[in-house]
Formats: structure tokens, C-alpha cells, sequence
């Protein structure tokens, strides 16, 4: 199997379309609103935005006008003319607009690009011009406007923005929109937008109360509720039960380590910025971890190791605390608290080509359980230019697991893409990329060999010659977090789990209260079984009580009236609308069957 490479987004033609609309647009704003400021106005994943500092709210309205005299200027035909300039006529050209003015400081000094993005290389200051409109930017765009089909754009809708992100900056407009092919490809993407309004996890995890978030106890802070705890706990149990099959050992680590481990890791200061600050004590500082690969190497480390010790896979769902800005947070697939399905496998170099497939296997696993289907497994490779920069300065090594990466899935026949300049800081990664039924696209999963850390902590193993040796480190996450993983299932099922994983499995309604005790009894026999099921004896009638259980996406409902009670029996309800009388110990070899298969079907 040969590695496909993946076109860029950056390197597509939808790119240049939707970087090119976000000028349009951005002209559009300028000749509505005299004097208004611009920001920073860049392509992303399905669209494009543009942030303005304008004199009033946007409305409704406002937008329709903007997009009308957008199409006027698409229609002009006017060509996207680029010219390079030094950083004094960048100023000259940019005077009246202070955010450009601040970003061409930055350009100068090497430190970002024309987004406000920390390069590693001092870029050129570009310009580009169409029409009267003149903006800071390296590109690409199309080479005209009429490259833009103005039946396939859309503005979608303005919300707040810190300028650069930074909660102390001013709060600007930032304008969303989108921008296709054609006609069609729009229509398809606002049908997948209205879908994803119904299956956004935040509103289905409040519906279904599974978590919560709270000012006071702080933001990306989630609350699991019962609901939300007995997800996690099947989560849990089903990585436990798989990790024990594949012969991996569990261990635990503190929530917090001196500062001195940070350190040692190279974590700190390179990684500061995600972390929370340090608590000082006794004159020595802590910090909460925001990963635990550090502790991992020193339980490797805290006795001699053999080769007849390898591969030793240390497994973990540890919590994590990373400090992600407020602007980048969203619902539980970007937060600060984090229990990562966590674990680092030390082997040897002839073991890892059949470790780092196992793990690849492993995920497969998981994702037919899940019926995941659309992803790809991306292999990021590292840049010579990053080397002793965003990279370990090993060309040698870099080579060496590079090649020994491409290896293990060629000739497993694992198929994957390959993208140049994304891998960790210590070695190559696979990522494997999930895509929601709202069209979502993550990263769910990772694979990172590590030739770097290992060395940096002394870790050896006595080989067979007797002589120490360095292992190598594979940090993988197959279940990647709690967060994420929930977010992107509840995403995946619309809220309606299977059996198996939803947080209730069974509602018996009782048609009157006669059946009450029959009902509670049924509960408790079903709850001795391991069956999360709930009784629901309030006086509503026997409709509105189903309709509760629907509302809230409970697999079975078990309607029990005096006919049941008589025989013994439960009048089944499922999720999907089908129907049956059955006798209870059916009833209980179906539920108990679904759980210990995990099966998908009800």
C-alpha cells in the first residue's frame, strides 16, 4: 500500500475562493461603513471570516446588503493583483487602520504573519489589491473575481471577537460566511448546518442531561451528571477490558508535579502557555500536569529494566489540565480538564513495528464497535527547516522512524495520507481524522512514536548482549479523551446510544397505579442485573410518560398495564417505534444479550 498525499485545503482551489470572498466581503463592509477598522479576514474549514471594528452591532439586515453589494463586485470581474512592499509603505499604505498596523509590526520583526500567526521564518509583507480594495496578505486567491460563483456564497452570521484572541483586547464583529463551487454544493452545506443545529453535542448534552459547564467552578470546566458518569464509566470499562487483552498494565499519577519534572520533559518553557500557571509551596512550584507521558518515564525508570520487561505498555485514563484560551474553547471537544485514554508503550526497535501496528489494529476495533466510518489515518512528518526549532535537531532519527512508520503501514496494508511539517516536537504521528454525521472533522485518535523523550530521561533497558539500551516511546490515545470522545458520539448517534452505552437503558411505565408495584419490582430484578432502569410512577398519563422517555431517548420502554402484571409480562416499546408483548424473562435475555455484546442493534 502506497501513501496517498493529500492535497492542502491551503493548496485547493475552494481555498483561494473562500480567501478571495473574504476580500469581497471585506470591500463590501468598507464602502457600507466609512471608517470602519479591519482586522484579520482568512479561509477556514467550510467558509471564511473577517473581523471589523465598526461604529454599530451588525444586524440581520446589514448582512443582506453586504452580500448584495458583494455580488456586484463579483460580477466586476476585477483581478486579484499581489505586489510585495517594504514594511514603511505597508504603514504608509495601512495608516488609518491600527490592527494592520499592529500586524505589520509583527511582519517586520519576524514574529507572525499577516494573521497575526507566530511563523519560524521572517515572511515578506505582501499586498493584494482588487478593485479599490487593498488588504495585507500573502495569499493565494483567485485571479479574478469572476473565479467566484455568486450564486454559491453565503453570510451566515456575526458573533463576537477578541482582537488576537486575547480576552484584554478590544471585542470586534467578526462576519461568518461560505463560499462553494456551485449552487449545489451551498445548498448541501446549509442542509448539513441545519442538521448539525439537532445533533450539536452542547445542545444534546443539555437536553439529555449529560453535562453541564458552570461560571463558578470555571470555563472548559465539564460537570458529568449521572447520566453523563455512567457513559464514562461503560467508556471506561470497555478500555480496561480491551487494554487487558492486549497486555497492557494500569497505572495512576498525581494531578500535579514540580515543577523540576516540566523541566526535565522540555516541556516548560516551550509549553507555558498552555499550562496553568505554577502554585508555589514551601518555596518549591507545582503545576498540574497537562499530560502524563512525564510520569509514565519515571515509573519506567524507577527500576531496572530488562529486555525480557519489553514492550512494556503503561495505561492510563489520567487527568489532564491544559489552559486553552477562552476564544478557542467549544463545548467538551476543546476544554482544560481532560481524562485522556492514555498510555506509553517502551519497546524495542525490533518491537515496534508490531507495537505501533497493534495500536493501529486497535482502533479499528473500536471504530467498527462504534460504526465510525468515515476517517483517514494522516502520518505528519517532520520539516528539515524545523529542526532544533519546532523540531529535536536529530536528522538521523528522524529519518530512521519516519521510514519505520511508512513500513509498519505498508506492509499491513493500512492505507493513510501523508502530511509534511505536523508532527510532534519528538517524532512521527499518525492522526486519525474522524469526520461527525454533521460533518465535523477531528482528531480523534493518535499514534506518536517518541525517539526523544526516552533519551532526555536516561531510560535503558539491559538487551540481550547485556549492554544498556534506549527504548522507544509510543504515546497513543485510541479513545483520545472523556471530552471529545462524548462530544463526538452523542454528534455520531444524535443522542441515541446503543444499548449498551446509553445512560438509561430501561423505563417501565406502569399504565395506572395499580401496577406500581409490579413496576418497582421489575426494577429492582432488572437492576440487580446491571441494567440502568428507572421506574416512572409520577400521576402523568401513560402517553405523556412515553413521550418523557422518547424526549430523552431511552432505548426500551416496558409498558405495564393489568394485562401485563397478570401474565407476567411487558409490553415492549422501542426507541425506533416497533412493538411486542413478551414475557419478562425474554425481555431480560434480550437487554442483558445487547450489553454483553455491545451490540449496535436494539
Amino acid at each position: 500500500m502506497v501513501a496517498k498525499m493529500r492535497e492542502r485545503y491551503e493548496d485547493s482551489k475552494l481555498y483561494r475562493i473562500r480567501h478571495s470572498t473574504a476580500h469581497v466581503m471585506a470591500q463590501a463592509v468598507m464602502e457600507l461603513f466609512p471608517g470602519a477598522k479591519i482586522a484579520i479576514g482568512p479561509a477556514i474549514e467550510d467558509g471564511f471570516y473577517y473581523d471589523f471594528d465598526l461604529p454599530r452591532t451588525l444586524t440581520p439586515e446589514d448582512l443582506e446588503q453586504i452580500q448584495k453589494r458583494m455580488v456586484e463586485i463579483i460580477k466586476g470581474k476585477h483581478p486579484f493583483v499581489r505586489r510585495v512592499v517594504s514594511a514603511e509603505e505597508a504603514r504608509q499604505i495601512f495608516k488609518d487602520q491600527p490592527y494592520k498596523l499592529e500586524l505589520i509590526e509583527g511582519l517586520e520583526r519576524g514574529e507572525v504573519d499577516e494573521d497575526g500567526n507566530p511563523v519560524e521564518e521572517k515572511p515578506e509583507i505582501s499586498i493584494y489589491q482588487h478593485d479599490s480594495f487593498v488588504d495585507l496578505c500573502r495569499g493565494p486567491h483567485v485571479e479574478n473575481t469572476a473565479e467566484i460563483n455568486p450564486k454559491a456564497i453565503k453570510l451566515l452570521h456575526v458573533s463576537g471577537a477578541y482582537w488576537r484572541g486575547d480576552e484584554h483586547n478590544p471585542m470586534l464583529q467578526r462576519i461568518y460566511g461560505t463560499a462553494w463551487n456551485d449552487p449545489k454544493e451551498l445548498e448541501e452545506y446549509l442542509w448539513r448546518l441545519e442538521e448539525a443545529k439537532k445533533r450539536d453535542h452542547r445542545k444534546l448534552g443539555r437536553e439529555l442531561d449529560i453535562f453541564t459547564f458552570d461560571e463558578e467552578v470555571g470555563p472548559g470546566l465539564a460537570l458529568w451528571t449521572p447520566r453523563g458518569g455512567a457513559i464514562i464509566e461503560e467508556i471506561e470499562k470497555l478500555a480496561k477490558e480491551v487494554e487487558f487483552k492486549h497486555r497492557y498494565v494500569r497505572v495512576r499519577t498525581p494531578h500535579l508535579a514540580k515543577e523540576d519534572l516540566f523541566v526535565h520533559s522540555g516541556h516548560l518553557p516551550y509549553y507555558a502557555e498552555s499550562m496553568y500557571p505554577p502554585m508555589e509551596l514551601e518555596g518549591v512550584r507545582y503545576y498540574v500536569k497537562p499530560m502524563n507521558c512525564p510520569m509514565h518515564h519515571k515509573i519506567f525508570a524507577s527500576r531496572p529494566r530488562s529486555y525480557r520487561d519489553l514492550p512494556l505498555r503503561l495505561a492510563e485514563y489520567g487527568t489532564c489540565y491544559r489552559y486553552e484560551k477562552s476564544g478557542e474553547l467549544f463545548g467538551l471537544m476543546r476544554v482544560r480538564s481532560l481524562q485522556m485514554n492514555d498510555a506509553h508503550i517502551y519497546c524495542s526497535e525490533a518491537q515496534f513495528e508490531q507495537e505501533f501496528t497493534d495500536v493501529i489494529k486497535m482502533y479499528l476495533e473500536y471504530f467498527e464497535l462504534f460504526g465510525i466510518q468515515e476517517y483517514y489515518m494522516r502520518f505528519s512528518t517532520h520539516h528539515p527547516r524545523g529542526l532544533g526549532k519546532k523540531y529535536v535537531n536529530n536528522p538521523e532519527l528522524w529519518k530512521k522512524t519516519e521510514d519505520m512508520v511508512r513500513q509498519a503501514m505498508q506492509k499491513n496494508g493500512i492505507p493513510y495520507i501523508e502530511i509534511a511539517d505536523e508532527a510532534a516536537f519528538y517524532g512521527p504521528k499518525i492522526d486519525v481524522q474522524v469526520r461527525s454525521a454533521i460533518g465535523r472533522e477531528f482528531t480523534l485518535a493518535t499514534n506518536q512514536v517518541d525517539f526523544a523523550q526516552p533519551a532526555r530521561f536516561e531510560l535503558t533497558f539491559t538487551n540481550e548482549a547485556g549492554q544498556p539500551e534506549t527504548p522507544l516511546c509510543l504515546h497513543r490515545a485510541p479513545l483520545s479523551t472523556h471530552e471529545r470522545l462524548i462530544g463526538f458520539l452523542l454528534e455520531h448517534y444524535a443522542g441515541a446510544f446503543p444499548v449498551w452505552l446509553s445512560p438509561e437503558q430501561v423505563r417501565i411505565i406502569p399504565i395506572t397505579d395499580s401496577q406500581n408495584e409490579y413496576a418497582v419490582n421489575l426494577q429492582n430484578r432488572l437492576y440487580d442485573l446491571g441494567v440502568r432502569v428507572e421506574a416512572d410512577l409520577t400521576p402523568d398519563r401513560m402517553n405523556a410518560k412515553i413521550r418523557k422517555a422518547q424526549l430523552m431517548k431511552v432505548p426500551y420502554m416496558l409498558v405495564v398495564g393489568e394485562k401485563e402484571m397478570n401474565a407476567g409480562a411487558v409490553a415492549l416499546r422501542k426507541r425506533d417505534g416497533s412493538q411486542q408483548v413478551m414475557p419478562v424473562e425474554e425481555f431480560i435475555a434480550l437487554i442483558t444479550d445487547r450489553i454483553r455484546t455491545r451490540s449496535a442493534e436494539l
